[in-house]
């Protein structure tokens, strides 16, 4: 590693952490408007986004919500979702990034820290949100395709244990120091990739995870303000965003992020 300060990031989940929905289920509408998605299978995803909102988001909810999404896709052209997402992204998104999280991302960049967005979606929805919040990176579920179609299988589902091992990855091949980064999450299933990190803090969490942010004495965060994505980030200028999912994905600053920043959104 080069001479100079240790290198060091943020991590954030995305659905109910930065954005308030499934990022996955939230484009369903424009899914349907390209053909591919016929009108049951909106209001299915309709039912499972209200699923999703309400209730915390255990490993049966995943699993379930998993087999559900690889299901629907199953036959997708990929460069037909690319598209749909890239023409609504700020349409369907902009309503639903928490103002929190936006500040959150903003300090932590300007803090000298790389800001990394990881998330059980698919990388074809989590790349372009997370490239137009700014991050440096992006790790997302990756779907094997042939022929430029999604087959239905998963080549690698970056939930669980599969965050973590995605955060070590890129931890080792970008010289992060894990125990003086960050990490942001909304779900005991995340517990792994809070684990890693020097500093977890936890954001509108689940019963689970509030139970665990209690006991082990890390940050409780209130995000609900909605901000719109064109006012507050622009396009990343310079490297384009590393997208991957596993094995392959290409400072310690002076200030550090201010007890009182988090003091701000901490339930009391």
């Amino acid at each position: 590693m080069a001479d100079g300060p240790p290198r060091t990031a943020a991590f954030f989940d995305l659905d109910k952490t930065v954005i308030a929905k499934s990022s996955t289920l939230a484009f369903s509408k424009p899914f349907y408007a390209q053909g591919l998605l016929n009108r049951r299978s909106v209001l299915k995803s309709s039912y499972a986004q209200f699923v999703f909102l309400m209730s915390g988001a255990d490993h049966d909810q995943m699993d379930r919500m998993r087999s559900y999404v690889t299901s629907m896709c199953t036959g997708w052209d990929v460069e037909q979702v690319k598209s749909a997402v890239e023409e609504t992204l700020h349409e369907i998104v902009t309503p639903l990034v928490f103002a929190e999280a936006a500040n959150l991302i903003t300090d932590h960049k300007l803090c000298g820290r790389d800001v990394v967005i990881v998330s059980a979606s698919g990388e074809e929805v989590v790349a372009p949100i997370a490239r137009a919040l700014g991050a440096t990176h992006a790790m997302a579920t990756r779907m094997v395709v042939e022929d430029g179609k999604y087959t239905g299988d998963i080549a690698f589902y970056c939930y669980g244990e599969g965050k973590a091992e995605a955060v070590r990855e890129l931890a080792a091949r970008e010289g992060y120091l894990l125990e003086h980064s960050y990490a942001y999450s909304d779900s005991v299933t995340d517990l792994p990739m809070l684990e890693l990190v020097g500093h977890p803090a936890v954001v509108n969490p689940d019963r689970n995870l509030r139970k665990e942010a209690t006991a082990r004495d890390w940050p409780v965060l209130t995000f609900s303000k909605p901000v719109s994505l064109r006012d507050r980030f622009s396009a990343p200028s310079g490297a384009a965003i590393a997208t991957t999912a596993a094995v392959g994905i290409t400072a310690l600053s002076a200030g550090a992020l201010t007890f009182s920043l988090l003091r701000r959104f901490v339930l009391r």
